[in-house]
């Protein structure tokens, strides 16, 4: 009867780690998404900005030389708890971004295609960083595809 009691705990143990490690295996590996290799600036027009979790969202446009506009999509690496903690408010990003605002974007293209990216770096008009850092040591960002 205690085997039996303990091999029933046993298994509760198991199945509550199980269900308690779901939501973080749930979380997409953004590093592994995103090609960095292929990283590319440009010119672009904020559409909409989003606060929100698990990863800041931004939505811009960019012209090619033919005229034509992209519609992109971006996720920041920092989530916005980390992005409090630099001192990046919801307030402060919703002023700064706001749509229609011009901005300097180098992006991680994702891996799958798509016009969905990884925001490295976000630069405004005057050329002072608003988010994101640098490109990898080494690598020069690439013109848009």
């Amino acid at each position: 009867m205690i085997r039996l009691r303990a091999a029933v705990w046993c298994v509760i143990a198991v199945l509550g780690s199980s269900a308690a490690s779901l939501p973080v295996a749930a979380h997409h590996g953004t590093l592994v998404s995103y090609d960095r290799e292929k990283a590319w600036t440009a010119k672009a027009v904020v559409t909409d900005f989003r606060y929100v979790n698990p990863h800041a969202q931004i939505y811009f446009e960019i012209t090619d030389d033919k005229a034509h506009v992209g519609h992109w999509s971006g996720e920041l690496l920092p989530n916005p708890a980390q992005l409090i903690a630099s001192g990046w408010t919801r307030k402060q990003s919703n002023e700064a971004l706001k749509p229609g605002t011009a901005i300097t974007v180098t992006v991680a293209p994702a891996r799958a295609g798509g016009m969905v990216v990884l925001m490295l770096r976000i630069l405004n008009a005057k050329g002072e960083e608003l988010l994101g850092a640098a490109p990898p040591p080494g690598t020069a960002p690439r013109p848009v595809p």
